[in-house]
């Protein structure tokens, strides 16, 4: 990340992305997947395995419904009976082809 970010103003920033991530729940994970390679549950794994890192000096380890919990603003399932529509052939396909993209080029 770039070193003009502070910590404080990226954690800042963060939060403002969960919480519209909460507001937006036209924004399917599966689109979002199609359009930026990430949605909700990769961003709760990626502060899981960042509150683990951070926690073996302390062995208090967030488990990966706490953090897709803390990222939807409710339990994964309750988000996806309430918000999650079918997933379908084109949606698969863009998701796949989007997510092919995240591999490092070498």
């Amino acid at each position: 990340m770039s070193e003009e970010i502070t910590d404080a103003a990226a954690a800042a920033a963060f939060r403002r992305l969960v919480k519209h991530l909460q507001h937006r729940h036209d924004a399917e994970n599966i689109d979002l997947m199609g359009l930026a390679g990430f949605c909700r549950n990769c961003l709760a794994d990626w502060v899981m395995e960042a509150t683990n890192e951070a926690a073996n000096k302390t062995g208090d380890d967030m488990t990966k419904e706490e953090a897709r919990q803390a990222i939807h603003g409710m339990a994964p399932g309750e988000w996806k009976k309430k918000y999650q529509t079918e997933a379908t052939p084109e949606r698969l396909k863009r998701m796949k082809e989007s997510v092919a993209k995240n591999a490092p080029s070498n």
